[in-house]
């Protein structure tokens, strides 16, 4: 018959013992200091200076003064002497001075680690639910590398679900970024939570991007006269198709309309410029027996007191009616009263009974402002 345990190596009591008490005391210390085993400490290799009767070590691999010559050992403080106990594989205890559950391995104490596989939910700080199965109440999260890079991957099983990162504000959602119901990368906010707009969406089947929002900012044209290389020109103070032909204007000499403006009436054509160049053109008929100052008004008002050229030019419409280039004395085009001015240095001749007027054209060459 054996005279130990099988599992825990406790003293048995012998047919015809004497003092059968003896035995019977040491296998109860051993069972005080083994079940619900608390470890004072793990990896001691010095046995404390006052010891405490009832308190267990796991001894390390290099024990002195009184644990010497006893590696790996559990140490169990009883009246007056040490009791060294021989772990065996998978008993516990609790490590006081780690908090932590520890398991022998066979040649030391590690941690009890659970099977963090397929769990129904985690939470830190917080509690998860059906939903949210990870939640984390912290000041911060860190997700970091393990010696290259990291990649933080979320998927979504079709092109109509959501896979983003929602940020909120006491729980009201303001800005969302991802795959937001296609595979369009997206930008949202939202004011309220409910109504959202997109600041930003790429889409990678048209490659384009497109926003919804209005730039401003210093990366783009801060003013009509704002040429700063690599600004964004805004459609108000730039010129493209739908306003490089239109109505002219300005503001202060600085153009707020069209870059060009053309127009005709019964007096003529004209075209006016951004810059204020403007130019009239038309026809007008010439009475060849008038010596007179003779006005014929324009099409479009040149500027008030400014300086305009004028040009005649010979049209041959009445072959009864004769009149030549030197028969003008002068033509002028008057800015104050916007009308060209036509005066014959000598008359020209007509032997048309219905009529004594040529026709001619002109151009006159000044500004609208």
């Amino acid at each position: 018959m054996s005279d130990i345990t099988a599992r825990l190596d406790l003293p048995l009591i012998q047919p015809s013992q004497a003092q059968k008490h003896v035995t019977h005391n040491e296998a109860l210390q051993v069972l005080d200091g083994l079940v619900q085993a608390a470890l004072e400490e793990t990896g001691a290799n010095t046995p404390p200076f006052e010891p405490v009767t009832g308190t267990l070590y796991a001894i390390g691999p290099g024990p002195t003064d009184d644990w010497a010559g006893e590696p790996n050992k559990l140490a169990l403080r009883i009246t007056e002497a040490w009791l060294f106990i021989d772990p065996q594989v998978g008993w516990r205890a609790w490590d006081k001075a780690t908090e932590q559950f520890k398991v022998f391995d066979g040649s030391d104490w590690a941690e009890i680690l659970p099977d963090l596989n397929n769990l129904d939910g985690v939470g830190i700080n917080t509690a998860s639910d059906g939903t949210n199965r990870l939640a984390v109440a912290s000041a911060a999260t860190l997700l970091t590398h393990e010696g290259a890079g990291h990649q933080l991957k979320i998927n979504k099983a079709a092109g109509t679900d959501t896979a983003s990162l929602l940020f909120q504000s006491g729980f009201t959602g303001h800005a969302e970024m991802g795959l937001a119901g296609d595979t369009a990368f997206s930008i949202k906010l939202s004011d309220d939570g409910s109504t959202w707009h997109d600041a930003l969406r790429a889409d990678p089947a048209t490659q384009q991007i497109e926003t919804d929002f209005q730039l401003t900012g210093d990366a783009v044209q801060q003013s009509p006269t704002d040429i700063t290389t690599g600004r964004l020109m805004r459609a108000d103070y730039g010129f493209g198709p739908g306003n490089l032909l239109g109505t002219v204007a300005q503001s202060g000499g600085t153009p707020t309309g069209a870059v060009i403006e053309r127009g005709s009436n019964a007096n003529g054509d004209y075209v006016r410029f951004a810059d204020g160049t403007q130019i009239c053109c038309g026809k007008i008929a010439v009475d060849v027996t008038d010596g007179t100052l003779q006005t014929f008004p324009l099409p479009a008002a040149h500027q008030t007191n400014s300086i305009v050229a004028a040009m005649l030019g010979n049209v041959i419409n009445n072959v009864n009616v004769a009149l030549e280039l030197r028969n003008i004395g002068s033509v002028y085009a008057n800015a104050n009263t916007g009308q060209l001015a036509v005066n014959l240095l000598t008359p020209g001749t007509s032997t048309d009974p219905a009529s004594d007027s040529e026709k001619m054209t002109y151009m006159t060459v000044g500004r609208w402002f």
